[in-house]
């Protein structure tokens, strides 16, 4: 007689990520709160570990795009989730803006963040240089709240090894995080390269060496999302991400539905209802069409092949031929895929996120444009400096000397955590901004997005008084 092996229950968790990284991959974070309200409750009944409803890009394009208070989104949904976690996106000193910021304005956003609802932080730094999460980590902790520390998967090759992004660079930086406190450690991998085997592979090692629950996001663009899902969940993963299926696939996250079917009756079944999940994807097909104009379709295919080439994510890729339309140079792209590789390669080779992303991308059209390093940005310069930390590999001394030449921050590269160098802002921008703004919301949004807050703030306040942006 056949002996079936009994495996105990070990339920997969699930974190959705809808009402932010999924209208973000393919929406261009356009998502009105107003759309989200009536299916929040239901939402908070589907038994997810956490929803991700705040951070990444939804701070920019809330106030520019949307004129909507930023701020009030979360404390809007708490009035309707009131059993599943918040999670948001801080990309570390960054916060949710595009360059470093002082201690004293991490400390204050962060306070107000947990202040606003927000429980679990999802912290990374684009170059996985943690120096640049310690004063976030600091007030997360002091909050009580919950620190997820991030790694941003990044590849040098097709598959997993190389010089660089190997299983033990992983495990190290893993290891580094849990030593940090982390709560929860998250491999990020913003581009779908993480392969099947690879992700057994690496959970597998992860496994042996880390303490606290394990969590993976990934994105569909290269097609094997789901696949590495599933591989992963065989190696022992504890959370991954996803998103209701019409905000999934493409740019965005594997679907939740066909991972809780395929999972269902197994050890690792999550105990969602699938047909609950059906039942909310219905309300997001009903408000697609004031979003469809925002949906990519140049091309039939709903995944990008050649991203396993370039690994330039979903968001980069908009970012650049939006750029080269304004150039009228559109047909040079198949060039500049290839010259982001070479620049990614010049500079260190730092995982391709915000905002190593957008300054390597930028980079990359100047160099087709006017030549390679013949006009060089600013935001490279500092990348170059050692503004924004500790690049994977050593730039090339000689590159390095005339990219900083004569520029006005320093020619000699800076090796200690940049964030020691930047002054405290705060009281500095209140004396700047005055009466515009009449909260600390309004201060810490104006200090992130200077000209398009103001702007915000002209319209919320009815006024049109004028302040100089910080530099």
């Amino acid at each position: 007689m056949k002996v079936t092996k009994q495996v105990s229950p070990c339920p997969i968790k699930i974190q959705d990520n809808t009402f932010r990284d999924g209208h973000q991959s393919i929406y261009a974070t356009r998502m009105k709160t107003e759309d989200m309200i009536p299916i929040a409750e239901e939402m908070d009944n589907c038994g997810f570990w956490a929803m991700e409803v705040w951070g990444g890009a939804t701070f920019d394009t809330m106030h520019r795009f949307l004129g909507e208070n930023p701020w009030m989104r979360p404390k809007i949904l708490k009035k309707y989730v009131k059993k599943t976690p918040f999670s948001m996106l801080l990309r570390g000193q960054n916060l949710v803006g595009y360059r470093h910021y002082a201690d004293d304005v991490v400390r204050a956003f962060v306070d107000k963040s947990c202040e606003i609802g927000i429980d679990i932080f999802r912290c990374f730094d684009a170059l996985n240089d943690f120096r640049n999460i310690e004063t976030c980590v600091e007030r997360i902790k002091a909050n009580g709240k919950h620190f997820e520390g991030t790694v941003c998967y990044s590849l040098t090759e097709n598959r997993l090894g190389g010089e660089i992004y190997t299983l033990d660079y992983f495990v190290a930086k893993a290891k580094e995080l849990q030593s940090m406190g982390a709560d929860t450690v998250c491999i990020k991998d913003m581009a779908g390269l993480l392969s099947p085997y690879d992700a057994f592979d690496l959970f597998t090692a992860l496994k042996k060496e880390i303490k606290v629950p394990l969590h993976l996001h990934t994105h569909y663009t290269s097609g094997m999302g789901s696949m590495s899902y599933l591989k992963a969940v065989e190696a022992g993963v504890d959370i991954i991400d996803t998103c209701l299926a019409p905000y999934a696939l493409r740019t965005s996250m594997p679907a939740c539905e066909p991972i809780v079917a395929a999972l269902q009756g197994t050890h690792r079944d999550s105990g969602i209802n699938l047909l609950t999940l059906i039942k909310l994807g219905e309300h997001l097909e009903d408000v697609a069409p004031k979003y469809k104009h925002l949906l990519a379709d140049y091309k039939l295919s709903i995944i990008d092949n050649s991203v396993l080439a370039h690994q330039i994510p979903g968001g980069m890729i908009s970012n650049l031929t939006s750029q080269l339309k304004e150039m009228k140079a559109l047909d040079r792209l198949g060039e500049i895929y290839k010259e982001v590789v070479q620049t990614r390669k010049d500079m260190g080779y730092p995982p391709l996120v915000t905002p190593a992303s957008q300054i390597i991308g930028s980079q990359a059209v100047l160099n087709v444009i006017f030549g390679r390093y013949v006009r060089i940005s600013n935001q490279l310069k500092d990348l170059v400096l050692g503004l924004y930390g500790k690049t994977p590999r050593p730039i090339d001394k000689d590159l390095a000397q005339k990219i900083l030449k004569n520029y006005k921050r320093g020619q000699t590269p800076i090796t200690g955590r940049p964030a020691d160098d930047l002054p405290p802002e705060m009281e500095e921008a209140k004396k700047t901004i005055g009466n515009l703004a009449r909260t600390d919301e309004d201060l810490l949004g104006w200090i992130l997005f200077p000209q398009t807050m103001e702007k915000y703030l002209q319209k919320k306040y009815g006024v049109d008084t004028a302040v100089s942006a910080p530099t």
